[in-house]
This record gives C-alpha cells, sequence and structure tokens, in this order.
C-alpha cells in the first residue's frame, strides 16, 4: 500500500473521505510528488491555476504546499500565495506541510532559510511543518506524508482512524 493509499484510508467522523489539497506555483513539482505517492496513474491529473483553487477548500483536511527551493527569485511570490491561502476562511486552521522541493539541485536553500524568507515561523493558527524533499529522488516525501498523517489521525476518534 502505498503512502497516498494509507491516507485515503483515513475516515472523517461524518464518514466522509479526508481532503488532502497539494498546490503550488508552477513548475514546484507537484505532480512528480503525486507520482511518487501513488500507485495509480495519475497521468490524467489536471493542473489547476491559483484562481481557482478555491473551488477546493471546502472540507481541506490538510494542505501540502510544494515549493521549489531553487527559485529563489519566486520566493516573495509564493510566499505571499501561501499567505493569502492561509488567509481563507473555508482553510482556518487546516494544518499546513510545506514541502522545500528540489532539494538535489545544487543552489536550493534549505528548508531553514524557506522558513525565515516566508516568515512560517509568525503562522500560530495551525500545524505546520517544514520538508525538505526532493520529488526526483523521493528524498524527504515519505517523512513529509508522515506528518501528514500523523496530524490527521490525532484530529480524529480512535475509531475513525481507520476502516
Amino acid at each position: 500500500m502505498g503512502l497516498l493509499e494509507l491516507i485515503k484510508s483515513f475516515k472523517s467522523p461524518q464518514g466522509r473521505e479526508i481532503r488532502i489539497l497539494l498546490l503550488g506555483l508552477d513548475n514546484a513539482g507537484k505532480t512528480t510528488i503525486l507520482k511518487q505517492l501513488s500507485t495509480e496513474d495519475i497521468s490524467s491529473v489536471t493542473p489547476t491555476k491559483g484562481p481557482f483553487w478555491s473551488n477546493y477548500f471546502e472540507n481541506t483536511d490538510a494542505l501540502i504546499y510544494v515549493i521549489d527551493s531553487s527559485d529563489k527569485k519566486r520566493f516573495d511570490e509564493t510566499g505571499m500565495e501561501l499567505m493569502e491561502l492561509l488567509e481563507e476562511s473555508k482553510l482556518d486552521g487546516v494544518p499546513v506541510l510545506v514541502f522545500a522541493n528540489k532539494q538535489d539541485l545544487p543552489l536550493a536553500a534549505r528548508s531553514s532559510e524557506i522558513s525565515s524568507r516566508l516568515k512560517l515561523t509568525e503562522i500560530r493558527d495551525r500545524n505546520w511543518h517544514i520538508q525538505g524533499c526532493s520529488a526526483v529522488t523521493n528524498e524527504g516525501i515519505k517523512e513529509g506524508i508522515n506528518w501528514v498523517a500523523d496530524v490527521i489521525k490525532s484530529k480524529l476518534p480512535a475509531t475513525a482512524a481507520h476502516k
């Protein structure tokens, strides 16, 4: 069973499947991460543009935000985008995993630099975690998803954590 399938097996107290949003700027590595997580064919995954993201906010249990750690020119843009997401009322209190992707590249910023540049330490209204990763080598992906799974499980009643 892949990590994605494990998370899919969780059910909310209302019996609905757990909803995890995977968002980030273009070329951050979202699709590559999804391919690493899934044992299913995801060739039909349709990219969405930022303005359409809000269509998916309802009933979100966790947000995974992917950042291209090697594209330092876009840190301000991605930081603003993330902060706008966190201000959305439908995402109030939703835990956030920031995947600092492309750590395999020589000029990639480390998680600590990204955390500082994006002011992640100022987030006080929800659980958050930053995980350095490489979607290409799979480094750090499992650790990040395990954090998401632990946070989701901690919010579910004991009987709802598994099918």
